[in-house]
């Protein structure tokens, strides 16, 4: 055998370095993926330069998301653009695996329990799919606390309500069912089941709800039955918060387009005044007067555009009742059309001009 090249790895040193088998690197290089640098002619022995770390690194990278080996060896003929559109369509096809997994393994855990399954009630496909877009606002995605990411569905004879908090804002959706509950449930669903099975239920006009021990089943019209997964984790006392709130010292009501229009124009942080039983907006440049009503002594608070404008724009009908408590307590924005919306906001500190925009 030939003295190999000092500057050379033997493929175990390459392996090592990484992170990679000798198995595997022999399989990308009969794939054509990676090949050594050099190969003795005598022994077969394969030796790998410095430089062919980062593409073994690469390899091992796209490897683990899942990517073909085809598919890999376009990526590394591929301009930058095109090699992160084919690292995105892995991730989505991925993604759909991992969502068809969980369905099929939440039916099989239904079909264990079938006679236990309890029919709820019956909504309308598109009112429910927006009360879930409504609340799954409100859900934060934190691995130490999973319920957070959850929503709460409690079904009563009349109503049937979906709560979701991350700690720092509240929604809560009441629905009145097309007729009476059959039976009174409560549990916590997966927010993410839930994201994915919107837009099947908002092309049914009618979804019942049927609850079992471990999922909750939304069937449509033509006999779908759509699992959602029951978390076990338990959900933040959400009525004991609502219940702790400090006293409603001032109540603005307004009409919910002109107020969004208002927040539209806004930057980072925007004010609401109350002066002399009239609202308006404070922007950098100008106060917009609100045609509404107020309630309470003078006061100006402020909020975070991200915080105010997502409970505004999804809120009911034409009117929106902002209920405040002061300019450190949470405000609860209300509306109602057929069932109610209910969001927590927190106001932020008075902003200063080192405040940017």
């Amino acid at each position: 055998m030939a003295d190999p090249d000092p500057e050379l790895m033997s493929i175990g040193a390459f392996a090592r370095r990484a992170g990679l088998t000798a198995s595997a690197l022999r399989f990308y290089d009969d794939a054509g993926l990676l090949r050594p640098e050099r190969v003795d002619p005598l022994s077969g022995y394969r030796f790998y330069s410095e430089p062919q770390l980062a593409r073994a690194l690469r390899v091992r990278q796209l490897r683990e998301i899942g990517m073909p080996l085809p598919t890999i060896g376009r990526f590394f003929a591929a301009s930058a653009a095109e090699a992160a559109r084919l690292i995105d369509d892995q991730a989505a096809r991925v993604a759909a695996e991992a969502h068809s997994a969980q369905q099929a393994a939440a039916a099989l855990k239904a079909s264990l329990g079938e006679s236990a399954c309890l029919t709820l009630c019956v909504l309308p496909g598109p009112v429910l799919a927006a009360a879930v877009d409504q609340v799954l606002a409100a859900t934060a995605h934190d691995p130490e606390v999973p319920v957070l990411g959850g929503v709460r569905l409690e079904a009563g004879p009349d109503a049937v309500s979906l709560t979701a908090t991350d700690r720092y804002r509240l929604a809560t959706r009441t629905l009145v069912p097309s007729r009476p509950s059959a039976g009174s449930w409560a549990g916590t669903l997966a927010g993410d089941d839930l994201r994915a099975a919107a837009s099947r239920l908002r092309r049914s006009h009618a979804v019942t709800l049927d609850a079992g021990e471990q999922t909750l089943g939304f069937r449509t019209a033509d006999g779908t039955v759509i699992h959602c997964r029951v978390l076990t984790d338990v959900f933040p006392d959400h009525r004991l918060l609502m219940g702790s709130l400090p006293a409603v010292t001032h109540r603005v009501t307004v009409e919910a387009q002109q107020l969004l229009r208002a927040l539209e124009r806004a930057p980072a942080k925007l004010g609401l005044r109350v002066a002399d039983g009239r609202p308006s907006v404070l922007l950098p440049d100008a106060a917009v007067d609100l045609d509404g009503a107020a309630t309470g002594p003078d006061l100006t608070l402020w909020f975070e555009l991200t915080t105010l404008y997502p409970a505004v724009s999804q809120a009911l009908g034409n009117d929106v009742m902002l209920d405040v408590r002061g300019p450190d307590q949470p405000a609860t924005v209300r509306s109602a059309d057929d069932g109610d919306l209910t969001t927590l906001v927190m106001p932020c500190r008075t902003p200063t001009p080192d405040d940017k925009d």
